[in-house]
């Protein structure tokens, strides 16, 4: 399947929710935003989001400072 992730291609063998996207690239569900064709996904439905070919899919990674 093939989705468009932060303005890149990407090419997704296996992945069919936003849960397993995070897995896959290693990112904890609770230190990201995900916002899924223009809609923000709330975390708790992140495991029943399922992602669909040609998706926009951006995550906004929590940084702390100090």
């Amino acid at each position: 399947m093939k989705i468009t992730l932060n303005g890149n291609p990407k090419e997704l063998s296996s992945v069919a929710t936003v849960t397993e996207l995070l897995t896959t690239l290693q990112l904890a569900p609770d230190t990201v935003v995900v916002e899924l064709n223009t809609l923000i996904i709330q975390p708790d439905s992140y495991e029943d989001t399922k992602l669909s070919e040609d998706d926009q899919v951006e995550i906004i990674r929590f940084v702390g400072g100090g």
